[in-house]
């Protein structure tokens, strides 16, 4: 019996269950390989002593329909660059990959399937160069990975953020009201473009767009007669002014090497009310709230697929490739493609025409 090695990686995602359920249901089915789960990520390899969890058909059972991920999950500890406590007792960065191969090759692990974000299928990469058979599965609510047309999660979010769109909507018709709502998407602007649209904001405001402070109080002034009327802004994490930045503030915790994007609706509520906005403006940052909780049908459907599909690339030999849902087939294409850099919304994406024709403004 071959032993599979199962990681997730990074943030924690609607579907990261019915992954690892859809990958051990196909695995039992033909009874070739035996699949384990590395806790909190790679940290269960690195564990003394180990922490793995034997994927069984009880520990699988129903998992499809929870949020979260079974295995835990972590964004800190990249084994390309991992926190080591030095003598002197300080931290310094180590290249751990060659050690993490051996661990995992020790404890009879014939192959590895890593679920994760950008991060985690450059970690793919990294221990695929080092000669370990590894098999990526895209993973983050950003749906901004390359070489898929969508990530498990990313309908779920999305579905979220414009029920939460919905509530405020009424909010600001109540009061007269200008209401910012701050989603996630790091530097991409899929969930707030797909939200606008979805729960018929006003304004939209992506990375991939800088945006110009007049001219949103200009729309806003439109929006209103004699002091009476709403309007709905949608705003990206990482949306930014023209000439301007991102906000956010560099992790506090060893090991992680993110920045943490956040903060950009006050910002843009400061600037609005600096500039003698004359609608009373008010922030909601929907925050983790977007990325926990039940996914919805479609994920768990998309991440199932996902996880059968990974199944039968290890089963086939294909390694060292990411699986992929591209022309609503299951495909899978080479690590190296995935991890050139990630994916953006363009300036001729179908989408923002269909957004300006619908009267939602980008600040441009």
């Amino acid at each position: 019996m071959k032993k599979l090695l199962v990681i997730t990686g990074g943030g924690d995602c609607p579907g990261l269950n019915a992954v690892i359920r859809g990958l051990a249901k196909a695995a039992r089915q033909e009874g070739i390989w035996e699949v384990w789960g590395s806790i909190e990520a790679f940290e269960g390899v690195f564990s003394e002593p180990t922490e793995l969890m034997k994927l069984t058909r009880q520990r699988v059972s129903g998992i499809h329909v929870k949020g979260g991920t079974i295995l835990k999950t972590t964004n800190k500890n990249d084994p390309r660059a991992y926190p080591m406590l030095q003598a002197d007792g300080s931290m310094q960065k180590v290249d751990r990959t060659e050690e993490l191969v051996q661990r995992i090759q020790a404890l009879g692990f014939d192959a590895l399937v890593n679920i994760g974000g950008d991060g985690s299928q450059r970690i793919s990469q990294a221990l695929a160069d080092k000669g370990l058979p590894v098999v990526g599965v895209p993973k983050t609510i950003d749906n901004d990975l390359r070489a898929t047309d969508l990530t498990f999660g990313f309908s779920t979010a999305v579905q979220i953020a414009t029920e939460s769109l919905d509530k405020l909507v009424t909010t600001a018709e109540s009061h007269h009201r200008a209401m910012i709502m701050e989603v996630m998407g790091r530097d991409a602007g899929w969930i707030a473009l797909h939200t606008a649209i979805a729960g018929g904001a006003e304004i939209c405001l992506i990375p991939e767009i800088p945006f110009d402070v007049d001219k949103i109080l200009k729309q806003i002034d439109k929006r209103y007669h004699k002091g009476k009327g709403f309007i709905n802004i949608v705003i990206a994490e990482g949306a930014k002014p023209k000439g301007g930045g991102v906000v956010g503030k560099k992790a506090i915790e060893v090991g992680d090497a993110h920045v943490k994007l956040g903060g950009i609706g006050n910002y843009l509520q400061m600037q609005l009310e600096e500039k003698g906005c004359k609608a009373q403006v008010r922030t909601a940052v929907l925050g983790h709230i977007q990325r926990g909780g039940i996914p919805v049908a479609f994920d768990r459907i998309l991440a199932s697929a996902m996880g059968v599909k990974a199944y039968e690339l290890v089963r086939d030999g294909q390694f060292s490739r990411m699986v992929s849902y591209q022309g609503n087939q299951m495909s899978s294409v080479p690590l190296s493609e995935v991890i050139q850099g990630n994916k953006f919304i363009s300036a001729d994406h179908y989408l923002l025409g269909v957004a300006r024709s619908l009267g939602i403004t980008f600040g441009d």
